[in-house]
């Protein structure tokens, strides 16, 4: 039989839960649909969202042929033998046939390289589905010719939707009664995933003898540890277990977040994934504190890149020591989110007049660029004079913290800065 999340799969655009930015009624990605008229594509979100969902509804409101390929077990030879079919079924459907490849980011530039023809001859509709950031992992040529969208995770009143539809509608599901007492562990441990979603409604089904099937937060608990076994193997604790290695890192644990980066690697994960998670965690965690961290990170990341497993293991490993043992800082991260909410929060404020350009005679009429100090021009390549605009001036974004490298940083600051800031 079917797995649960299969047989509800929706078939058509009025069936499918969630996306409402990219499918809702007025979306542009569903006027392309409707009008018959779609750009090739990336789907980029996490896993359970409804990535493949969307490119097989595509397939079926267009009714055009659809060649789907999974990067993880097709080659170059195979790609060609797709575009080769496409070609030949244009001659019946001008509009070109789709194209879909899950896990494109795990495509070899080779084998990206091979599409690019077909994708701007028209003989393909691409449609690439992946979970990592395309413009790391799709080459730009191929990015250029597509169009981007971005699926987010479930929000709990789309999984509140699906688990009633699941309940209520699937065939099986309907010869068991369901007692809904708690939501909160079944959404929390979904994590925004569909597809986790309706593996969890499964397993508390198959795992309850008598009916009603009781759902609460320390049932659904109790099941899923006793298949955590079952979880791993099939890759469901994928955010689980890097959640587990980026905290113990942040927490500055070699053993736990060695321990975290083994179950990845024995797990298949991709390396590439890792070390992009060890390049933000070094700007985001430890920042300031010691931005020797970014370049380590970068150095392992460009490593990995070239020399691939099973050898990458070991500037993984180098830099997950060195950045767990290394003092932290989220004061950059922190400063970075205070002044874009400041922006939000106060507009578009005017620049000061002494701060502008003045490359016209009458913005310097103006007093464009008048009293402006030329920091070189004063003793210690520094003067006093505001920065911000005229509302903000005085306010204090960054706040350097308590570590060796940041404390020096506080005392230039203060030194510098006296009244105008308050460090």
């Amino acid at each position: 039989m079917q797995p649960l999340a299969e047989r509800l799969r929706p078939k058509t655009i009025d069936e499918y839960i969630g996306q409402d930015h990219l499918v809702g009624e007025g979306s542009v990605l569903r006027q392309h649909i409707i009008n018959g008229r779609i750009p090739s594509m990336i789907l980029w979100g996490p896993p359970g969202v409804g990535k493949t969902t969307l490119a097989r509804i595509i397939s079926n409101q267009l009714d055009r042929p659809f060649y789907t390929l999974s990067a993880v077990s097709s080659g170059v030879k195979d790609v060609r033998k797709a575009i080769e079919q496409a070609r030949n079924a244009q001659m019946f459907n001008k509009d070109g046939a789709i194209l879909f490849i899950d896990e494109i980011h795990r495509f070899s530039k080779s084998q990206q390289d091979s599409l690019l023809g077909a994708v701007e001859e028209g003989i393909i509709k691409l449609i690439g589905a992946t979970t990592e950031n395309p413009s790391f992992e799709v080459i730009t040529p191929l990015l250029s010719r597509c169009q981007v969208y971005v699926l987010k995770s479930l929000e709990e009143k789309e999984l509140d939707t699906l688990m009633q539809k699941a309940i209520e509608s699937d065939a099986e599901m309907k010869k068991r009664k369901f007692d809904i007492k708690q939501k909160t562990a079944l959404f929390r441990y979904s994590g925004g995933d569909a597809r986790k979603l309706y593996n969890i409604i499964e397993l508390l089904a198959n795992n309850t003898d008598t009916d009603p099937v009781i759902v609460d937060d320390k049932r659904v608990t109790e099941v899923l540890q006793a298949t955590t076994a079952q979880y791993d193997k099939q890759g469901e604790q994928h955010y689980d277990i890097i959640s587990a290695f980026i905290k113990s890192v942040r927490g500055s644990d070699p053993n736990g977040a060695i321990y975290w980066l083994a179950r990845m690697l024995e797990g298949g994960e991709d390396v590439k994934f890792i070390a992009r998670r060890l390049v933000i965690l070094a700007a985001e965690d430890i920042g300031l504190a010691n931005p020797n961290a970014l370049l380590m990170a970068n150095a392992c990341f460009d490593a990995v890149h070239k020399i691939g497993m099973p050898e990458a293991r070991i500037p993984l490993s180098e830099a997950t020591i060195y950045l767990a043992n290394s003092a932290k800082s989220n004061s950059a991260y922190m400063a970075i989110d205070e002044a874009q909410a400041l922006v939000k929060q106060t507009g578009d404020l005017p620049v000061p007049l002494h701060l502008r350009n003045a490359p016209t005679k009458l913005m310097k009429d103006l007093n464009y660029g008048k009293s402006y100090k030329y920091s070189h021009d004063f003793e210690g390549n520094f003067t006093d004079q505001q920065y911000l605009p005229d509302k903000l001036d005085g306010h204090t974004i960054y706040k350097p913290q308590s570590n060796s490298q940041e404390q020096k940083s506080r005392e230039n600051l203060i030194k510098r800065w006296k009244k105008r800031y308050k460090y």
